[in-house]
């Protein structure tokens, strides 16, 4: 099958390395082409106009969802005009006590044609598809709650 990577780059900008004394922000860069900022969460002292990577799990979440609905959608020639979703990463402990993502929730609003019009379970029916055949969604499966509301 396909590996996909990045690359990321840290460096130290303090002059010691001490336990909270300093700065975890770093660059990701995908494609050779494409960096983005990132950092630690904001309540464990990162940035909070960088991305973290709890964020960037709901994203991947997120964005695997809606191409995984859309290709469904298109096999069942509904016209989709737009989708958008609002995805939040909660934090927590695990079952080991471990500090993790314990549960996604995604909120994918979908629109369609002018004059197209779906029945909200089938669009639930549609979701749920898309949930089960999501890799990231597979990948999370035995230890993050994803809801879709």
């Amino acid at each position: 099958m396909s590996d996909l990577s990045i690359e990321l780059h840290w460096h130290r900008a303090e002059p010691g390395f001490q336990p909270g004394g300093y700065s975890a922000e770093h660059v990701v860069r995908y494609n050779n082409s494409y960096e983005v900022q990132a950092d630690a969460a904001p309540d464990w002292g990162g940035k909070a106009e960088n991305t973290n990577p709890e964020q960037a799990l709901a994203s991947a979440l997120s964005s695997c969802h809606m191409m995984t609905f859309l290709a469904l959608a298109a096999k069942a020639n509904w016209p989709v005009a737009s989708y958008h979703d609002h995805a939040v990463a909660h934090l927590g402990k695990n079952p080991k006590g471990q500090m993790s993502v314990t549960r996604i929730d995604l909120h994918p609003v979908v629109r369609f044609d002018t004059g197209f019009a779906v029945e909200d379970k089938k669009l639930e029916e549609m979701q749920d598809r898309a949930h089960r055949y999501c890799f990231i969604a597979n990948t999370l499966a035995e230890s993050v709650e994803i809801n879709i509301l």
